[in-house]
């Protein structure tokens, strides 16, 4: 119950200070980087999820 009030409470200035950490510990050359590698997990999840429901879809 709790953790649905959570995204009740954050606002813009929450997700730019958010930001602004990510910024202070990554460094602005490593977060593309960061986003490259978020991208193609993101990528390969959902080739995954495919070949999971092409397989269940042959089962049947």
């Amino acid at each position: 119950m709790i953790a649905s009030h959570i995204f009740l409470v954050i606002g813009p200035w929450q997700i730019a200070i958010v930001v602004m950490v990510v910024l202070l510990l990554f460094g602005g050359k490593k977060i593309p980087e960061l986003m490259r590698g978020l991208g193609s997990g993101i990528k390969e999840f959902k080739n995954a999820s495919k070949e999971d429901e092409k397989l269940e879809e042959n089962k049947e």
